[in-house]
């Protein structure tokens, strides 16, 4: 059984999301500060501008009756002064009326001109307080935008990490599941307490719990049946198996007895798949040199009617295990390439890593890519498919990690590699 795969694209998935979001909510955030920051800014100026140039029109008609009437100009009044614009003055020279804003010893000022006598008669008043008015208007602006950017980021942020948190946990969920773990669950509090909101995230962990409960069900009924199929068939087997040892001899009850040998096997190999299945495997640990029983692993191969099996002993190694479980998966990989491989078939040890390999046509491409399937077999291939299915299953048990692939130059090679016990 290979183990399930990390994921850690996932973590950074839902951490790209997390700041996605708050991209978005900052830049339309900023987009609908800057537009209304940029209509107050134009209405309040706009208004500004308007009533100083009217108060500096104001002040030009009472320059121009004076100047009319040969009266004296009132304070600020001048014409042709120095510091008037050269465009205003042009505007005036030119026998229109204008006004303009510009700066005079570093202060702001408002100009208004009119046409006199072919000069430029112009009235200046003190523009600084409407352009402070504006500018402080502006810093307000600017402060009360990042203000409000700033809350609505804290208030998304909490938000978004709620929605994004409870992402994770239910891809947490549904990786355990994937593992193995039939009792997880999501159990998102939306799902089952009626008066909070039902949103997206708590449908799809609903239905994550509910294919949980569902799948957990069948296999707990598939592993029922099959735990009662073989238990039922184990009775009648051993009787039918007394009766052909009673047969005369001859090649007909030679076919029996075969066929009944097989069918106790296949009993035997259900019933072990039945206590891998519910997890009621004990490991009984003990010290074992991995070479010595890669050579009983080898002899029982040849006393069972396989032929012979080269035993590679590249580097021993003790390690602390179940002799017993690991001879059942060693011998099940090496049966399994006499069955279905092709000579020579070689049993290595390197340390604490145990390989089986054949050099016939290689294993199927579906064991490869998930692992062996039981009553699934390629071809013509003849078994069961529960010889690969125990030898992972008990591997597991082991706390080991047993890999099927095909070899290079051909052939398929099974490795086996045990948990090492540090000291």
């Amino acid at each position: 059984m290979r183990p399930p795969s990390k994921r850690p694209g996932l973590r950074r998935w839902t951490a790209t999301l997390t700041w996605k979001a708050l991209a978005f909510i900052t830049v339309m955030c900023c987009a609908l500060a800057a537009l209304l920051g940029a209509l107050v800014h134009v209405s309040v100026t706009g208004q500004t501008v308007d009533e100083a140039r009217a108060r500096a029109l104001a002040r030009l008609d009472e320059a121009v009756q004076a100047y009319e009437s040969g009266d004296r100009l009132p304070p600020g009044a001048a014409v042709d002064p120095s510091e008037l614009p050269r465009a205003l003055r042009e505007l005036a020279e030119g026998g229109e009326r204008g006004t303009m804003v510009s700066d005079v010893e570093g202060y702001p000022t408002m100009w208004a001109a009119a046409p006199a006598d072919g000069r430029a008669l112009a009235v200046r008043i003190d523009y600084t307080q409407s352009a402070a008015t504006i500018e402080n208007l502006d810093q307000a602006i600017l402060g009360s935008s990042a203000l409000a950017i700033g809350a609505t980021l804290a208030v998304g942020a909490f938000t978004v990490t709620g929605v994004t948190r409870r992402l994770r946990t239910t891809s947490q969920v549904a990786r355990r599941i994937s593992a193995g773990d039939l009792d997880a669950r999501v159990d998102d509090p939306r799902t089952t307490d009626p008066t909070r909101h039902w949103d997206e995230v708590a449908a799809v962990a609903a239905a994550l719990d509910t294919m949980a409960s569902t799948l957990q069900r069948k296999l707990l009924s598939e592993q029922r049946f099959t735990a009662d199929v073989a238990h039922e068939l184990r009775t009648p087997l051993t009787g039918l198996h007394a009766a052909a040892e009673l047969l005369p001899p001859g090649r007909p009850t030679e076919l029996v007895r075969d066929r009944v040998a097989a069918l106790r096997t296949l009993t035997e190999d259900l019933l072990e798949i039945s206590r891998l299945d519910t997890g009621s495997e004990r490991l009984e640990l003990e010290e074992t040199r991995l070479g010595r029983v890669a050579e009983r692993v080898a002899a029982a191969a040849v006393a069972g009617g396989a032929a012979r099996t080269e035993v590679r002993v590249v580097e021993d190694a003790r390690v602390e295990t179940d002799r017993r479980r690991l001879e059942r998966v060693l011998g099940n990989l090496v049966a399994n390439a006499h069955k279905h491989g092709g000579p020579p078939v070689v049993l290595t040890v390197e340390g604490p890593v145990v390989t089986v390999r054949d050099h016939g046509a290689g294993y199927p491409e579906y064991l490869v890519k998930d692992g062996p399937q039981r009553f699934r077999t390629e071809g013509s291939a003849k078994g069961h498919g529960l010889g690969l299915t125990i030898a992972a299953g008990q591997a597991e048990v082991l706390g080991a990690r047993l890999e099927f692939e095909n070899a290079a130059d051909g052939g398929a090679s099974a490795v086996l590699r045990l948990p090492v016990t540090e000291d």
